[in-house]
């Protein structure tokens, strides 16, 4: 089985042959927060575990993107959502809203789920398979509103 560390490594040197600072960039970025996971913890990241930091990236920028909205920084913006292009380009492909609809309502099929007490249920099983491909606070909402209807 690949790394996706691998992958991301070759992707840099990559980069910095072709002069691709920005993503070159990027990569460090991610590299960065991976071995920062590694020395803390003194292990080899797995891609499960890659992908988890993938996706805590993913969500720092989207907030960024969001406060920089609001506050009117589009300079800003437009560098947050650059970066979050790269990083997603290292994820799976994301699951449409359909697809997203029908592993919730098979998870909730599956957990028994009744009612909004039992959504850790669900969302502790459809974590592992959405990891990377669906915005888990979204899937959240559509969890919540599919208990209570």
């Amino acid at each position: 089985m690949d790394l996706l560390t691998d992958r991301i490594k070759d992707d840099m040197k990559t980069a910095m042959k072709g002069g691709e600072k920005h993503k070159l960039g990027v990569i460090r970025l991610i590299l960065s927060a991976i071995k920062q996971i590694e020395v803390d913890e003194r292990i080899t990241l797995d891609n499960a575990r890659t992908l988890q930091v993938l996706d805590k990236m993913v969500k720092q920028r989207r907030e960024s993107i969001r406060q920089f909205n609001d506050a009117g920084r589009l300079d800003l913006t437009a560098i947050e959502e650059a970066e979050l292009v790269v990083i997603q380009d290292y994820l799976p492909q994301a699951l449409t809203d359909t697809e997203v609809d029908a592993m919730i309502q098979a998870a909730i099929a599956e957990s028994g789920a009744e009612s909004i007490k039992d959504m850790g249920k669900v969302m502790n099983l459809l974590k592992a398979t959405m990891q990377g491909r669906a915005d888990m606070a979204v899937v959240g909402v559509k969890i919540k509103s599919a208990l209570a209807g």
